[in-house]
């Protein structure tokens, strides 16, 4: 059988792709969303941790964070200093099991920060250990024969997890009132 099934061209990848996206994303449940928004701003300074692609999201937003004016910081990184009580880490894992990332979430609690985890499973261990979950509707794993995307695995969570941070960066602008330009003075200028 072939395995592109109707896909013929690239425009056919590109909406699938973009489809598949959209349909996760709006069943995302916005009090979660909005709960999130209040710890980032609440937050002294802003962790992300997260292993593999799901690290490399949780990166962008990292940067995205800094632009509109927080201190954010990317676990792991030679110059992050130390978490502190009032900080807030929050960590990305699409099957919610990842040990390295579980490690994260369980070191920065022992150190007093609040901690939020943007994953694919609200039942996983990494969701019930942080204060705070935010369920992305694309799953990693899939139970009785479902198996809501034809992109490899990890694909669909991952690319909902850098599409909502976006999103979740929109709206804190919008909070803040921050504007382009003041993002244009922030962004590196040793391009």
């Amino acid at each position: 059988m072939d395995q592109r099934g109707d896909l013929k061209k690239a425009s056919d990848y590109s909406e699938l792709v973009g489809r598949e996206i959209c349909e996760a994303l709006a069943r995302t449940d916005d009090q979660q969303v909005e709960t999130l928004l209040d710890m980032i701003e609440d937050a002294g300074s802003i962790f992300v941790g997260g292993a593999g692609r799901s690290g490399l999201m949780m990166k962008a937003f990292a940067m995205r964070l800094m632009h509109i004016g927080f201190s954010s910081y990317v676990v792991g990184e030679t110059t992050t200093p130390a978490i502190m009580a009032d900080d807030l880490l929050i960590a990305g894992s699409g099957s919610g099991r990842t040990r390295l990332t579980l490690a994260l979430v369980e070191a920065a609690a022992a150190r007093g920060a609040r901690t939020a985890v943007i994953t694919g499973h609200e039942d996983s261990p990494l969701a019930k250990t942080a204060d705070h979950c935010l369920h992305l509707q694309a799953p990693v794993t899939f139970t009785n024969g479902e198996r809501p995307t034809r992109q490899p695995p990890g694909t669909l969570f991952e690319q909902c997890l850098l599409a909502q941070c976006d999103a979740m960066i929109l709206m804190l602008m919008h909070r803040r009132g921050t504007t382009e330009e003041y993002i244009r003075r922030r962004h590196t200028k040793f391009e």
